[in-house]
């Protein structure tokens, strides 16, 4: 007797052939089917689902409310890496692009080569990111950023592989 076969799941077949022996006859044989989805989603829906999980997992990391840090930097990518060194906390991957922006914005400034810190104060500097990270963890739509990475080949370059213990 044959089931249908339908993806990821178990198939049992037994033995209907009167030559075999009755050993044969009672003998079930159990086969695991390919483990491929039987519906593939289209490129647009995966990167939906993984936006959407990581806006959901970003939302679950809180913001540090105890920072007495003065961190010295000299360019808003340096304090970002900075500040996840110290926090032990990823960025949101549009506060990343943001930070990289904003260090664009400088090329060509007549105050280029002058240390950030220099400029803006180290403490109102981490606030602002702060700020810009906890409008980003909690209010950013999935749906703009998959089509943000939908047009950036490249997106998985700023999202941070750093995974904090949650919940404690």
């Amino acid at each position: 007797m044959k089931r249908p076969m339908l993806s990821n799941e178990q198939v049992e077949i037994l033995s209907d052939d009167s030559s075999s022996s009755d050993a044969d006859n009672d003998v079930l044989m159990s086969q695991q089917l390919n483990d491929e989805p039987s519906i593939e989603l289209s490129s647009q829906a995966w990167l939906f689902r993984r936006a959407k999980s990581y806006q959901e997992y970003m939302k679950l990391i809180p913001i540090p409310t105890k920072r007495g840090t003065l961190i010295p930097y000299t360019s808003w990518t340096g304090l970002g890496s900075s500040i996840k060194k110290i926090y032990e906390q990823p960025l949101h991957y549009l506060t990343n692009i943001h930070l990289n922006r904003l260090d664009q914005e400088r090329l060509g400034a007549e105050d280029e080569d002058v240390p950030l810190d220099m400029i803006i104060h180290p403490a109102k500097a981490e606030t602002t990111i702060w700020l810009i990270e906890e409008v980003h963890r909690r209010t950013s739509s999935p749906h703009h950023l998959a089509q943000v990475w939908t047009a950036d080949p490249r997106y998985h370059s700023f999202i941070d592989a750093i995974f904090p213990k949650l919940g404690s």
